[in-house]
């Protein structure tokens, strides 16, 4: 059975034409480098074999986690959900109480976390602990260094 994972429309498009890519492109491409590697004589001492065969098999795992992680995808309807609390797809602006500093979020699947654009997955540290909160609340978040301890200021979609 697959994990259900949600997606935005814009994420599970992006997911779908990876794998598309993968199945169409680069399968032929690796299909190509292994009959490229064969026609040069004995495979039993052909590293150039090996190392084909070995990039078409990471290529197969790859797409198999793929098709798995479509499977259990679902689209969120952001027009249907509740701003009082903290949920996948939440913008969240909290403050570090120990700093000071404010941060803007938006909570997503893992395959659509990106932190340099301020998208952090439902499923890191952070995102865990901020999940289910509302404004006013205080998170406590567990991070290797100790406990990091955030107010909620704001949530939107």
């Amino acid at each position: 059975m697959s994990k259900v994972s949600y997606y935005t429309a814009e994420g599970l498009k992006k997911l779908r034409a990876e794998l598309k890519h993968l199945k169409d492109v680069e399968r032929v491409n690796a299909s190509k480098a292994i009959a490229e590697a064969r026609d040069k004589g004995d495979l039993s001492e052909n590293a150039e074999y090996d190392a084909a065969k070995e990039a078409q098999g990471m290529l197969e795992m790859r797409i198999s986690k793929l098709e798995e992680q479509l499977a259990g995808a679902r689209v969120i309807d952001e027009s249907q959900m509740d701003t009082s609390k903290i949920l996948v797809l939440s913008k969240v602006k909290i403050k570090n109480q120990t700093n000071g500093m404010e941060m803007n979020y938006t909570l997503v699947a893992d395959g659509e976390a990106d932190l340099a654009s301020g998208k952090i997955s439902v499923n890191s540290p952070i995102g865990k602990g901020l999940l289910g909160k509302t404004v006013g609340d205080v998170a406590e978040i567990q991070v290797p260094t100790g406990v990091i301890k955030f107010d909620i200021i704001e949530i939107s979609r």
